[in-house]
């Protein structure tokens, strides 16, 4: 995310990585004064149009019958929405936005076309525009009454260390040529996670402060799961599940049973995962990464089977390591790979380290501001 008006240099930084990609992330960076300015113009138009679009779609729905009638009026603004990211040239904006915006919110409308939630016509306009274009939920009155599992999680202090220990791996980033196999699939499972629980939380503070209201959590630790549908079902990233339900499993169990509606939610996450790649890449998918999903949809269907038949199940911890260690070791070998291999995950550390420094440099003029105060 560094500009040429930036005083970092990422071919300095980065040697490995070769001159035109780095020319390229010196443009388009929000490190420097011209990168800056492009993006912040990029969001403006983003969230206008996001929230234009998404005026509309609460106004139609509220006077059409769920059904072909709401899917009409829905499909303007379901053609607009992938658009909107292009409107980006950062990889971390204009690939956050495709998942918000396209994945997330595109079901979402999807599922208000049939009459299902979480959206509804009735809710008031910026509740409803909030709730469509950030990964959040809002609880409802009954699990308000309940503790949230995720509550020693969500604590500032633990995020204040998650994103300190963020900071690090991005920085040690230069050393993962060196590391030991095993430790690579570590080191990038647990720099996606932390990537992507700061960014949502950090969109969950923003939907929180809109709406004053208390949100699903999008994480549960997910290094604490125990089995394959424990992790992908009720620990990462539960905004996804929280569509996939409704939109895909649910409808398939019915008419085919569990097996084929859990295989089917992974197949079409797969399928999801191969768009928002595109965004990243800007190519064509390879179908790894749906690959990766049908590989572990498999397995969720296979150890429900195993659960059932009463056989021999380890210890929880051992269960746990099991399934982190097949988590990180497949996705090295399929979920990471297209990325790595076009070089862009070098950009993305580049962006990430381009945020640090711009954070750096805020923090500075802000304890000089405060000194001369």
């Amino acid at each position: 995310m560094y500009s040429m008006a930036s005083s970092i240099d990422i071919a300095r930084l980065h040697p490995d990585l070769d001159q035109p990609a780095a020319a390229a992330v010196n443009e388009r960076g929000l490190g420097g004064k011209a990168g800056m300015a492009s993006e912040l113009a990029g969001l403006a138009v983003v969230s206008v149009a996001a929230a234009g679009a998404l005026s509309y779609a609460r106004l139609a729905t509220a006077r059409l019958s769920p059904g072909i009638p709401r899917l009409a009026a829905l499909l303007p603004v379901l053609l607009l929405l992938p658009a909107l990211p292009f409107a980006f040239a950062s990889i971390h904006l204009r690939t956050i936005s495709a998942f918000f915006l396209v994945w997330l919110c595109g079901f979402k409308l999807l599922l208000l076309a049939a009459g299902h939630g979480p959206l509804h016509p009735a809710l008031p306009l910026v509740r409803f525009v909030a709730c469509a274009a950030l990964p959040v939920k809002v609880r409802d009155e009954k699990q308000q009454q309940q503790p949230s599992r995720a509550l020693p999680s969500g604590s500032l202090l633990s995020y204040a260390a998650k994103a300190a220990l963020f900071a690090a791996l991005v920085s040690a980033r230069c050393y993962r040529e060196r590391m030991p196999p095993y430790a690579v699939p570590v080191f990038d499972g647990t720099h996606v996670y932390l990537m992507l629980e700061l960014f949502l939380a950090s969109a969950a503070a923003l939907a929180r402060a809109l709406l004053g209201a208390e949100l699903e959590p999008q994480f549960d630790r997910p290094y604490l799961a125990s089995s394959f549908g424990d992790f992908w079902g009720r620990r990462w990233n539960l905004m996804v599940p929280g569509v996939l339900r409704p939109c895909v499993y649910r409808p398939v169990r019915a008419r085919l049973g569990a097996a084929a509606g859990v295989l089917a939610a992974f197949l079409v996450s797969g399928a999801m995962h191969e768009v928002m790649f595109y965004y990243i890449t800007l190519e064509a998918g390879t179908g790894e990464v749906t690959a990766f999903f049908a590989l572990h949809g498999a397995c969720v269907v296979a150890e429900r089977r195993w659960r059932g038949s009463g056989l021999w199940r380890p210890p929880r911890p051992v269960a746990t390591a099991l399934t982190l260690a097949f988590v990180t070791g497949t996705g090295s070998w399929l979920f990471f790979a297209p990325v790595i291999r076009s070089g862009l995950d070098k950009a993305i550390i580049a962006e990430c380290e381009g945020m640090l420094a711009l954070l750096e440099r805020a923090g500075r003029n802000l304890a000089a501001t405060a000194h001369l105060a």
